[in-house]
């Protein structure tokens, strides 16, 4: 992946950057939380998060990922393959904040020129008070192509499945570690 910097480097499609790390989310987008208990304890909590943030839940998932280097860091470009067969497209996304901390780990990810969408989507693994661990999807996201302004209500349909998978995915994963 060509890594831009300075004036050339492309902008985020949406004024918002970082919008899932508070609420309420913007306005004018469609919205998505989605929550999966993934397990209990510190072990499972720090497999899902090195599974989050090293993008090993979305490749176990079945979305292909180019990124420059192992765990996310802010500003890191990322292009995320969707679809399937000769419908799959690559996307580019930038990621807007991590967290790496005791009972939180993940990061959020906003879309580039060229994304099928603008907004962003955050992927958190969250530890409780009494062990038991949480995946968490948070998006916000309007079309961005006549393409997905033609599918109306099947994209934020497609975004939910997806988030749903992912939490399958993860807790998975995090229960063989």
């Amino acid at each position: 992946m060509t890594r831009l910097t300075g004036a050339a480097r492309p902008a985020l499609t949406y004024p918002e950057r970082g919008a899932t790390a508070s609420l309420p989310l913007p306005r004018q987008y469609n919205h998505l939380r989605h929550r999966t208990r993934i397990g209990r304890g510190r072990a499972v909590f720090e497999a899902a998060g090195a599974a989050v943030t090293t993008f090993g839940a979305h490749r176990a998932a079945g979305v292909t990922v180019r990124c420059g280097h192992g765990a996310v860091r802010p500003r890191s470009r990322v292009a995320v393959g969707l679809g399937w067969g000769p419908l799959r497209i690559e996307v580019p996304c930038e990621v807007v904040w991590t967290a790496y901390e005791p009972a939180r780990t993940g990061f959020a990810y906003g879309t580039l020129a060229g994304h099928p969408e603008q907004g962003e989507e955050s992927f958190l693994v969250l530890l409780d008070r009494d062990g038991t661990v949480w995946f968490e999807v948070t998006a916000f996201s309007r079309p961005a192509r006549w393409y997905t302004r033609a599918a109306g209500p099947l994209v934020p349909f497609l975004q939910r499945c997806y988030a749903r998978r992912l939490g399958r995915t993860l807790r998975r994963l995090a229960a063989a570690a």
